[in-house]
């Protein structure tokens, strides 16, 4: 069975970091976000995915190809022209095939092998407080009978999410020609949430699936959370001589940490030195290299450097940040 995973997006609301590295390729928890992804999917059966792939393409191919033995096809999304318009790019090497679509900036906590053995057409939803930024379902049970994007009001607090499981991938391609050829846009892009709405007044049903964990990793704020939550799940590391590891803590291979409080909630890439500091509810990169300083609720990216004092600190790739009382 194949996954669809839509990666093209820029993340500008995670700058500095992705302006060197993609988003679906920042670490938490010690690996990166599309690690996690690909990880569940692949646990549950999925034999194939197929990427579509934009900013930073070339760095996401080389990062699959690099650590995952399975077969893997990327397709470019040369406009970001909405999720559905990624999702036909994709379908675009599908056949009537069932098709599992995951998206590429978030993890998910669900039963992945449920919902392709439930054989039926489903979306994962999370209630939410403020629906209005998310698509939105309107439900008979659990069977959905109307969908609303981003609506100013809204007609429930049930968020779609993901993954959307699809039984016959060429049904939801026409939806999304359909699209296209009408030029129908909600906000400037073609949606999935439209395609969908297409779906429904065409007789086709579909059905949700309740989230349990839905991490959506657009900000640092929604990083830090993840990071922490995923933590909960990591081995304990070994302990470190002349040093204080206060769990849940990652430590990457061959990181060096002296003198030293580590933790809560706080990953270490591989490489990375750290000395004489305290650290919690943070991220650091590979190859960081931290001294003399007290950080929290900060995310350092790789190979960059801080030497200070008490702050909160967000350093992009190959970064230096110093704070010094004279």
């Amino acid at each position: 069975m194949k996954a669809i995973i839509p990666v093209a997006g820029v993340g500008t609301r995670l700058r500095p970091f992705t302006t060197t590295v993609p988003k679906p390729l920042l670490p938490v928890a010690g690996k990166p976000i599309l690690a996690h992804i690909l990880d569940s999917l692949l646990s549950a059966g999925i034999d194939e995915i197929v990427l579509v792939t934009g900013y930073m393409g070339d760095k996401i191919q080389e990062y699959v190809e690099k650590n995952y033995n399975v077969k893997a096809q990327f397709v470019e999304q040369e406009e970001t022209l909405g999720l559905g318009h990624a999702v036909l790019i994709g379908l675009e090497v599908c056949n009537e095939e069932p098709v599992m679509i995951a998206l590429g900036d978030t993890i998910i906590e669900v039963g992945f092998q449920d919902v392709i053995t439930s054989g039926k057409n489903s979306i994962g939803v999370h209630y939410v407080e403020d629906p209005r930024r998310f698509g939105v379902v309107e439900l008979d049970g659990d069977r959905v009978i109307g969908m609303q994007e981003k609506p100013e009001h809204p007609k429930s607090n049930m968020a779609i999410t993901s993954p959307y499981f699809f039984k016959n991938s060429s049904i939801l391609r026409n939806a999304l020609d359909t699209l296209i050829e009408k030029d129908i846009k909600t906000r400037g892009e073609y949606q999935l949430t439209d395609a969908m709405r297409i779906m429904l007044e065409n007789g086709e049903e579909i059905y949700v699936t309740q989230i349990k964990g839905w991490f959506d990793c657009g900000t640092v704020e929604t990083l830090l959370t993840t990071n922490h939550h995923l933590l909960e799940h990591v081995p304990l590391p070994e302990p470190q001589e002349n040093a204080v590891l206060i769990p849940p803590v990652y430590i990457g291979e061959d990181a060096t940490i002296e003198h030293s409080v580590i933790g809560p909630n706080v990953s270490i890439g591989e490489n990375a030195v750290i000395r004489e500091s305290v650290i919690a509810d943070s991220i650091l990169g590979n190859s960081v290299e931290v001294e003399h300083a007290l950080l929290k609720g900060s995310v350092l990216g790789n190979e960059s450097s801080y030497r200070g004092s008490y702050r909160k600190m967000i350093l992009g790739d190959h970064s230096e940040g110093g704070y010094y009382e004279g």
